[in-house]
């Protein structure tokens, strides 16, 4: 049964920390549709296993066939890769004249420099902005609104993504693919805490066991799983999730989601998106009551834009 009625949840808790054993690597390309279908297992890899490992994105700036669909979930070979060691950005001159379609991975880590959660945030409203809303995040004009929406200091923003140093921290992630030889997205690399040991490679979306599986062979015993967060709790930190990422992460059917968002629904406390992409949800901040519950595990903001919704 999902809990759907507190708020007070502090999932940072869950996903923050040090001294953790694993560090994990992904590797996206903010355009790639695969990388888009991946954010459920990562989001409940998060929060079910978040003590265990820490999170690092890295931007692979590989084009991608914005016309084919998720491709189907196929467990693939496990790899290995070269040590966290061996990897030395300090020799990389930065190119100020990367431009589209570069600029969305290069706005990615321009915000990253408002901090590792500033970067996460405005990458996942990028993916809103492309999935949901259908617009053209190589444009300039659509960056900016996305680091508005984001929370980020706009004006920053604007001056770091032309700036060397966002360049050179995109060519640095170039060459962590490269050295690393990743060739697809998304693939996520898995380490331990000892950096001269070589790190194991996965590509493609896989089942969620899959992932458990590797985390249990490097760690030398199964992960043990915190409970999940109460659902608004999980949907007001996401601020807009799918109906597929609610069933995914709780493991219920999509019937059940579907009837206990619709509960929620008609209490005014969240809003029904439909797009091509399936149906979204999101927190009701018209509504004062949802407005007023507390806000301890989240991100507090600006009111969100409309999105363009297919009837």
């Amino acid at each position: 049964m999902i809990d759907k009625n507190r708020y007070d949840f502090n999932l940072s808790s869950l996903i923050s920390g040090s001294d953790r054993p694993l560090e994990m690597y992904l590797f996206i390309d903010p355009l790639c549709s695969d990388c888009f279908a991946l954010e459920p297992i990562i989001k409940k890899l998060q929060f079910e296993y978040g003590h265990y490992f820490s999170l690092t994105y890295v931007l692979s700036g590989k084009l991608t066939d914005l016309n084919s669909g998720p491709r189907k979930s196929i467990t693939k070979k496990l790899e290995k890769t070269v040590r966290r060691k061996c990897i030395d950005c300090d020799d990389i001159q930065a190119d100020l004249n990367l431009t589209s379609p570069f600029l969305a991975s290069i706005a990615v880590k321009a915000a990253e420099l408002q901090g590792k959660k500033a970067g996460i945030r405005f990458l996942r409203k990028l993916q809103e902005y492309f999935y949901l809303k259908g617009e053209d995040i190589t444009e300039l004009n659509t960056l900016i609104k996305c680091a508005h929406d984001s929370l980020l200091d706009v004006d920053e923003f604007y001056k770091d993504i032309h700036s060397e140093s966002t360049s050179h921290a995109f060519q640095c992630d170039l060459k962590i693919s490269n050295e690393m030889d990743v060739t697809e997205t998304p693939t996520i690399v898995f380490f331990n805490n000892n950096v001269e040991e070589e790190g194991l490679k996965l590509a493609g979306v896989n089942p969620y066991e899959v992932y458990i599986e590797i985390m249990t062979d490097i760690l030398g015993e199964r992960p043990v799983s915190n409970s999940l967060p109460p659902l608004l709790s999980f949907i007001r930190y996401h601020e807009i999730v799918s109906t597929d990422d609610i069933a995914f992460v709780y493991d219920l059917p999509h019937l059940q989601v579907e009837l206990e968002m619709k509960k929620l629904l008609l209490q005014q406390v969240v809003e029904r998106i439909h797009t091509e992409h399936g149906t979204f949800w999101r927190i009701n901040y018209n509504n004062k009551k949802s407005a007023e519950r507390p806000l301890s595990d989240v991100q507090t903001g600006a009111p969100r834009n409309e999105i363009k919704e297919t009837r």
